[in-house]
């Protein structure tokens, strides 16, 4: 393989590792009816954040912690493929 073709893929690899280990620390927000999870972007939640008056509901209360929590991971997959989909559009010659 050509030398510079393979600092390039070199080069590209470590891009790669950088902006997924950025992603992994970058926290998301999912909110939904007075309930925010705050999620890492490898998708475990550090924080659960539930508004005091939804005690009281507590069907209200599990609906919205699964839209929260359905909504971080949301987030996080299109961060994802926003930010790795960068990458893949230089490895066309490669059959990838």
């Amino acid at each position: 393989m050509n030398p510079n073709m393979l600092n390039k893929l070199k080069k590209m690899q470590k891009q790669m590792m950088e902006a997924q280990e950025a992603l992994e620390r970058r926290e998301f927000f999912g909110k939904a009816s007075g309930v925010t999870i705050i999620m890492q972007g490898t998708r475990q939640i550090i924080d659960v954040q539930i508004d005091p008056d939804l005690t009281e509901e507590i069907d209200i209360l599990q609906d919205a912690v699964l839209l929260a929590v359905n909504d971080a991971l949301k987030q996080i997959e299109k961060a994802t493929e926003e930010t790795m989909g960068q990458f893949s559009g230089g490895m066309g010659g490669f059959g990838f």
